[in-house]
């Protein structure tokens, strides 16, 4: 390892708490799809901040918005009407069915935005002392006490306990399994179209069309976490759509403002009302700067057709990688996902390949130490993609 690349290192044992396990780079710029590190080697990027900026890094129109916004106006609170927060969620609610959004700061508020509005709506509104939640095994929804209650993982959990009640979890894709979970006290059901943290896992169309004619059949309320795979991921501008789902509420993070933190929740005129004045709120969320930056990105990601792109970029990489399966059988065990959201399995030696990447400049995820996973910007070029293919195939001969 270089000099510089130490000093950051060792610079962080000093001064950072220990929870997170890093990668072998030290980040110091970024452009598009790419990205240098301290000692200047590129890479190119196909994890997007683990799909954060679908523009690519310091997209200058994002870049422009932020500079005349902080010139302007940047927090006064959620005391004080503002036209920024209109703005975007126009936009955004164009996008979707729902008719009313709230802002906050990452994907696992605005999980706790879905789960709060599910639980009031149903006792002040349906009068029903209904509370649990429903989610999915192999799903991820945040690190929030709430959200980890919903995510269900011991691994994760472990030393946090006790945990917030009011949750169960079922095997996903047994559709048998949620019925038999449903009891009066059910409020919501909570889902990941396509599993991100779980593999890049998508969920059959009929079980996704069966969870929510339950939820209606149950009378219960029908969420979707669209934290990693909304926003033109997917192929449509949000997962649901892939499979026309009416979901009461999703949430949304990561991408909308391209790198900057910013969630939301989006939710029917009808669910809506579970919120009053004073019933929830936060501090930052959808200040002026902020929602400057994810107006300007939303905006572009409709005007430049991203979803469309994503959609075309991702079915000729799962060709490709498929062909490549095909040609190096006993190397990959499955190629799964939706738009610019992969995931490629592997049979073994999982950290060796996502190593060998790395160190020949391509940064990917690897997921469950067996699950290359694939995020890249919206606005990859295809070269760059045609070379990741290139390189893995080499990768795998060796391995």
């Amino acid at each position: 390892m270089s000099q510089a690349f130490n000093a950051v290192k060792t610079g962080e044992e000093d001064l950072l708490c220990r929870s997170y396990s890093r990668y072998p780079l030290a980040i110091a710029r970024g452009k598009g799809a790419r990205l240098w590190d301290v000692d200047g080697k590129e890479y190119v990027d196909l994890l997007a901040g683990i799909a954060v900026v679908g523009l690519g890094h310091c997209n200058d129109e994002v870049c422009e918005a932020l500079e005349r916004q902080s010139r302007k106006l940047w927090h006064v609170s959620n005391l004080f009407y503002q036209q920024e927060q209109l703005d975007l969620a126009r936009l955004l609610l164009a996008t979707s069915h729902h008719g009313k959004a709230f802002f906050c700061n990452s994907g696992a508020e605005a999980n706790e935005a879905c789960i709060k509005l599910a639980r009031r709506y149903m006792r002040t509104i349906k009068q029903r002392d209904a509370y649990e939640i429903i989610t999915l095994e192999g799903c991820f929804h945040g690190r929030t006490l709430g959200a980890l209650a919903a995510t269900g993982r011991e691994s994760l959990s472990k030393g946090f306990t006790p945990l917030p009640e009011g949750f169960r979890q079922v095997p996903a894709g047994d559709l048998a399994a949620l019925r038999a979970a449903v009891t009066p006290a059910t409020a919501a059901v909570l889902v990941e179209v396509v599993q991100g943290e779980g593999g890049v896992v998508p969920l059959p169309a009929d079980y996704l069309h069966g969870v929510e004619a339950l939820c209606r059949e149950k009378d219960i309320i029908f969420l979707c976490d669209e934290v990693q795979a909304g926003l033109c991921r997917t192929g449509k501008f949000w997962a649901f759509q892939n499979y026309d789902l009416k979901p009461d509420a999703i949430s949304v993070a990561k991408s909308l403002a391209n790198g900057l933190p910013m969630g939301a929740m989006l939710a029917t005129d009808e669910l809506a009302r579970g919120f009053e004045a004073g019933s929830h709120a936060t501090t930052f969320g959808g200040g002026a700067l902020l929602s400057a930056a994810a107006a300007k990105t939303v905006e572009i990601m409709q005007r430049d057709h991203l979803a469309e792109r994503a959609a075309a970029l991702g079915a000729r990489l799962k060709e490709q990688l498929a062909a490549l399966q095909q040609r190096l059988p006993g190397k990959i065990r499955e190629v799964r996902g939706l738009g610019l959201m992969v995931g490629i399995e592997l049979t073994e030696q999982g950290p060796k390949v996502w190593e060998d990447l790395l160190h020949q400049g391509f940064i990917c995820n690897l997921s469950h130490g067996t699950t290359l996973r694939l995020l890249p910007p919206l606005t990859i070029e295809q070269a760059d993609l045609d070379d990741f293919v290139r390189l893995l195939e080499q990768i795998l001969q060796k391995a």
